[in-house]
């Protein structure tokens, strides 16, 4: 069987591979990712474009577990869940059930306040460092509110991301629509984030950054890695050609796809599923969007992209395999049809992605603990591309023997 050896392997061309490739190969590390795909091509591709730092408040907790039954009679909802998968996926909605716990919030929330800090630290960094700042708008984010009662039921998050430092603006009337005209008079109030940033396209933006590790000498090889094995010589990967790629240090960054690498050679039992999301890029003159518009009761967002408008989000728990249920998308569409009446709605294109979703809204970050030398980097949800940065920088400070720079211990791989 023929066997190459690297120094440094990653699995996984999206943006949180790819991040990770750039610090590595800043560093000095000779590094090479291999992806069945490409550089961008699966999830990176065409999520919502936006860098989330203010998003501290994890998906489980006590508010969405009141939520989430009247949520699961719609089907195509904010939250889904085929009743044909309820088996499979009840060890997840387990360890979600036990994330919500209030103690288990408050750790959590701490935790991603400081993985959010180290994100944007890192991330204004390395934009600056690859050349590509001018990928990156300014323009805040504005989330936006149908009632009185549901403006209210948000402000204890709000009151939690006070505490944390972040900025925002509560408004009303003619700041409302000075932020955003055209907007459903439906709208009684909303929540202007100034320091929320967007890119102008994800797939372009991950294909610059990834263009600056290439200068710098990371390598990429179009290839399927079937799984990983482990033998005295140390950890390598089998591809599905049927050789073998051996290296001193493997990183997994497959997204979705990580735990099937990984799960013939661990102990370990992550129980990572898919927040399948549903969206639709409108072409360009669609809508004069000014900034990101999130509609949180209805958990989609619309995003102004250098490509046209993408109208997209909400969750569908549902694995990789099951088939894709495109009348979210167009269920997101009608919706936001109506909350800007100016919308036009012909000529869009509809996508699916596979976010890698893990209970309690952190990510995987620490070696296997059969080998250290396997080192795991993935489980973000919806937040890999805010949090790409900040992967990549812990991932290295491992790689290279250092304190890493905040507590993992929360996204210890054992946790669970």
């Amino acid at each position: 069987m023929n066997a190459t050896t690297s120094e440094i392997i990653i699995v996984g061309a999206g943006i949180v591979g790819i991040a990770t490739a750039v610090l590595l190969t800043e560093a000095g590390h000779t590094v090479t990712v291999i992806d069945r795909s490409g550089i961008a091509e699966q999830t990176s591709k065409g999520n919502a474009a936006a860098f989330a730092f203010s998003d501290i408040m994890p998906l489980a907790s006590p508010k969405i577990m009141l939520k989430a039954p009247k949520w699961l009679l719609d089907p195509l909802g904010p939250l889904s869940i085929r009743p044909s998968y309820l088996p499979r996926l009840a060890p997840w909605l387990w360890q979600f059930w036990k994330a919500s716990q209030p103690w288990r919030l408050e750790a959590s929330i701490a935790a991603q306040t400081a993985l959010m800090r180290l994100a944007e630290t890192e991330m204004m960094a390395l934009v600056e460092r690859a050349g590509i700042a001018h990928m990156v708008r300014h323009d805040g984010s504005l989330e936006l509110h149908e009632s009185e009662t549901e403006f209210k039921a948000t402000l204890s998050g709000w009151r939690r991301r006070e505490q944390a430092g972040i900025a925002f603006e509560h408004v009303r009337g003619a700041r409302l629509a000075e932020l955003q005209p055209g907007l459903s008079p439906r709208f009684v109030a909303g929540t202007f984030v100034p320091g929320w940033k967007t890119v102008s396209e994800p797939q372009h933006f991950a294909q610059a950054l990834w263009a600056h590790a290439e200068r710098l000498g990371a390598v990429f090889i179009k290839a399927e890695a079937s799984g990983l094995e482990r033998d005295s010589s140390g950890p390598s990967l089998r591809m599905a050609d049927g050789t073998n790629r051996r290296a001193k240090t493997i990183i997994i960054c497959a997204g979705a796809w990580s735990t099937r690498l990984i799960n013939p050679v661990t102990r370990l039992r992550i129980p990572l599923d898919t927040e399948r999301g549903y969206n639709t890029t409108l072409p360009h003159g669609a809508f004069d969007l000014k900034r990101q518009l999130i509609f949180g009761n209805h958990g989609f967002v619309i995003t102004p992209l250098e490509t046209g408008l993408r109208v997209g989000g909400a969750v569908e728990l549902g694995s990789l395999d099951l088939p894709p249920n495109y009348a979210r998308a167009k269920a997101m569409l009608g919706k936001a049809k109506s909350f800007l009446p100016g919308l036009e709605t012909s000529g869009g294109t509809e996508w699916m992605g596979f976010r890698p979703s893990l209970p309690d809204s952190l990510p995987v970050i620490g070696a296997l603990p059969e080998d250290g030398s396997v080192l795991l980097g993935f489980g973000n949800g919806h937040l890999g591309l805010t949090q790409s940065a900040a992967m990549g920088r812990l991932l290295a400070d491992l790689v290279d023997g250092k304190q890493p720079s905040i507590d993992i211990a929360a996204c210890r791989p054992d946790r669970f």
